[in-house]
């Protein structure tokens, strides 16, 4: 029978082989002398923080937010233009493809074009973020109640019908929104750190990789800190405050000159064998077989294993995590602890938690998959969790693993799989950049062309990686559309 129940079974049963193959198939070996020593001296680090070993903490803390408050800034009021068009096909098909590639390879790009330059650092955020914004705006606005513009009077223009009618009904949505993207973008803008940028992440990978883990605890301390005290002072009558500080202290400047874009738009980009005078179809048609066969297929792969083990190992955790933080089970005080444990999970950006465990573990699969199991893991159990905190549980209704199997866990089922479907898209645009950190995806190929300064070969790459992204995303909608989920797009981020 074609139920509901028996189409959430198939799709459980889909995601649990494919997972498990991927789990099989990847690469989870530790490769490192002795992880234990290597823990005990990062938790040693951990444990005494040096805040004063840098004179560059508030430098560090001025250019993550300045990054992170421009770019969410630009990208909001780009990414609103664009979704008044979302009914065009063309707006829908630019904005997945700007939003499909990461923050830190729009980095690289501009790096070659304005070097490392605070606009180098604008733009990464901004460029992603508008297709991010576009199409969480697009569907607010498609979703939104047509009720008032049908009342309002005849002959009311368009502008006056989507200024008076629309625009108010998801005005706050879009508000929580951007908040939301605020905390994101002063973790993509810590990351920019790892591409040369002055952000907290470039001091802490220094400090990780010189074995100073005092010093990296305090720069890791004080992102954690910027993204829990948000709530306290990113005010929406502060924001133009902070912007006019922001452009103070990081003005968008680039060493942009004619002749570096001109041979970035007339040289760097054109496949090799094009540059040359005669060249012949078959050299072209070589190149790309040769990048086909020994990068492509091979970055797309791992890229496909690591994030498919850790979609299955992301699903697992959330379903045992989420009790942690529900009404439903546990004492208030053993709710707290939880709660303060997936707030961390989800305030560290998934890239840190990688570095991180690609210095305890060496560049195997392994890290990237716990990194990524681990942040997404939390978002998605600290969603489900507070769902299950609206659930009404009848009196008599049992307790402990009786109560998670058959009175919870049935109720919230259709939610997770909807925001663990929703996620799969994020986590395979995560996994291809940890190639940076040495891990074999295919930002592990698009590092070692852009440091070859072979920008032809980095962008058929990120193409390729674009492909994928959006593939998955469509196979995601497609499992999501026959499972009839819905979702809110303002809750998943």
């Amino acid at each position: 029978m074609n139920t509901t129940a028996a189409r959430f079974r198939r799709t459980t049963l889909l995601i649990a082989l494919i997972g498990f193959a991927a789990l099989w198939l990847a690469d989870t070996r530790i490769t490192t002398g002795d992880p234990g020593l290597e823990l005990q001296r990062i938790a040693s680090g951990f444990l005494a923080p040096d805040f004063f070993a840098s004179d560059q903490l508030i430098p560090a803390i001025g250019y993550t937010l300045a990054f992170a408050l421009q770019g969410v800034a630009v990208g909001f009021g780009c990414g609103f233009l664009l979704a008044l068009f979302w009914r065009w096909r063309l707006v829908r098909g630019f904005s997945a493809v700007i939003r499909a590639v990461h923050e830190l390879f729009w980095g690289l790009l501009f790096l070659q074009v304005a070097g490392l330059s605070t606009l180098t650092g604008l733009l990464a955020i901004a460029i992603p973020y508008s297709g991010i914004f576009a199409k969480v705006f697009g569907e607010f606005f498609e979703e939104a109640d047509r009720a008032p513009a049908h009342a309002s009077p005849i002959g009311s223009d368009a502008f006056s019908l989507f200024w008076y009618a629309r625009l108010p009904l998801v005005w706050q949505h879009m508000k929580t929104y951007g908040a939301y993207r605020v905390e994101c973008g002063i973790r993509a803008s810590a990351i920019l750190g790892f591409i040369g940028l002055p952000t907290l992440g470039f001091h802490l990978e220094t400090a990780f990789r010189q074995g100073d883990y005092n010093e990296g605890a305090a720069f890791l301390y004080l992102l954690m800190l910027l993204v829990l005290s948000l709530r306290f002072w990113l005010k929406p009558m502060l924001m133009p405050v902070w912007l006019i500080a922001a452009l103070v202290w990081a003005p968008p400047r680039g060493n942009v000159t004619e002749g570096s874009l001109s041979r970035f738009l007339t040289q760097d980009i054109i496949p090799a064998p094009m540059r040359q005078a005669d060249w012949q179809w078959h050299q072209l048609g070589d190149w790309s077989s040769m990048l086909l066969h020994e990068q492509i297929l091979p970055g797309l792969t791992q890229t496909l294993v690591l994030g498919t083990a850790a979609l299955l190992v992301t699903g697992v955790l959330s379903l045992m995590l989420f009790p942690l933080i529900s009404r439903q089970f546990g004492h208030p005080l053993s709710r707290s602890a939880g709660n303060g444990l997936l707030v961390i999970l989800r305030t560290l950006p998934e890239f840190l938690l990688a570095f991180i465990f690609v210095l305890l573990m060496g560049p195997s699969m392994l890290p990237g998959i716990l990194a990524l199991s681990l942040h997404t893991g939390a978002i998605v159990a600290h969603l489900c969790g507070r769902f299950t905190d609206t659930l009404q549980l009848r009196s008599d209704a049992s307790h402990g693993l009786n109560r998670y199997a058959f009175e919870v866990l049935p109720r919230i089922y259709p939610n997770f799989l909807a925001l663990l479907l929703y996620r799969w898209e994020i986590i395979m645009r995560e996994t291809a950049i940890l190639g940076i950190l040495g891990i074999g995806t295919l930002g592990f190929y698009v590092d070692s062309a852009f440091s070859e300064l072979r920008i032809d070969r980095a962008l058929v790459l990120i193409a390729a990686g674009v492909i994928l992204n959006l593939l998955v995303d469509a196979f995601s909608r497609t499992l999501r559309r026959h499972l009839r989920l819905r979702h809110s797009l303002s809750d998943l981020g």
